[in-house]
């Protein structure tokens, strides 16, 4: 299904990523995968100890996680999606090795706003907080896609997908608040993308909500036991699993497809109950 293909993969930090089922899936069907992960670059100024630190154990981390669960062979870089020169930096590298693709999984979030599973109340939300959210979470799908472009490394009839879920249409028995607004404004940058980039060159864009899930690490910091098995109590399949997505994601990715513009569910049905 993906032999000769390439695709970007965004947002593994360790094995149990929803990226890294996606990626799985993909190599299972003889695609190959170029994945991103945080580090320190050399486009990180006045890093804290604790920063640099944080981000050197991540990449270290991420880089152990790909060589196990994907291969040696397979290329890791390190993005920045907040640093515009990390995102050259990665497309040049791509550039010059005369690598094209053929499509992005956008798995990236961010929200300084939850910690320790508390979600700060949107009315207390500061602007730098609310447009830091919003950079990393929804408008680095522009902002690598439009690179990628530039490059022209992005191959004509090529698919791009990324990671919602429900909370980006209405408030859920779990509130996020402030990142469920940039999830938002990643749906609608999704079907605005679709129309560009469709006619532009043939390029498909969608999006998948998912269910809620503990295994990742951003469902780790956001979750609690109890908010996935109220899910799966209401949804009338229960949770889906990552390998469900991993199915409907690569669905999506394959090529000569003609779906674009679509905001998917994989949640076992929760999105239709009131």
């Amino acid at each position: 299904m993906f032999k000769g293909k390439t695709y970007i993969i965004t947002g593994i930090a360790d094995k149990h990523s929803l990226a890294m089922y996606v990626a799985k899936e993909i190599v299972k069907h003889n695609g190959q995968v170029i994945c991103t992960g945080l580090g320190v670059s050399q486009h990180h100024k006045n890093l804290s100890d604790r920063a640099k630190s944080f981000l050197h154990k991540s990449y270290s981390l991420f880089k152990e996680s790909v060589e196990k669960e994907l291969g040696k062979d397979v290329e890791t870089h390190i993005l920045d999606v907040t640093l515009p020169e990390s995102i050259e930096e990665f497309c040049s590298k791509l550039k010059a090795k005369n690598l094209k693709v053929d499509g992005l999984l956008h798995a990236i979030a961010m929200d300084k706003t939850i910690r320790n599973k508390i979600v700060k109340p949107l009315l207390e939300v500061t602007f730098d907080e609310f447009c830091d959210t919003m950079e990393v979470s929804a408008f680095s799908l522009v902002s690598i896609t439009s690179k990628l472009k530039d490059h022209s490394l992005l191959n004509a009839g090529s698919s791009i997908c990324s990671l919602s879920y429900i909370a980006a249409k209405k408030v859920t028995f779990h509130p996020y608040r402030n990142i469920s607004i940039a999830k938002a404004a990643l749906e609608r940058i999704t079907i605005e993308l679709a129309d560009e980039l469709g006619r532009q060159n043939g390029t498909r864009v969608n999006c998948v909500r998912f269910s809620p899930y503990l295994g990742s690490k951003a469902g780790t910091a956001t979750l609690n036991t109890s908010d996935v098995d109220h899910a799966a109590n209401k949804s009338p399949l229960g949770n889906a699993n990552p390998q469900d997505l991993a199915y409907e994601v690569t669905h999506l990715l394959r090529p000569d497809m003609k779906i674009t513009g679509e905001i998917r569910h994989v949640d076992g049905g929760y999105n239709i109950v009131g």
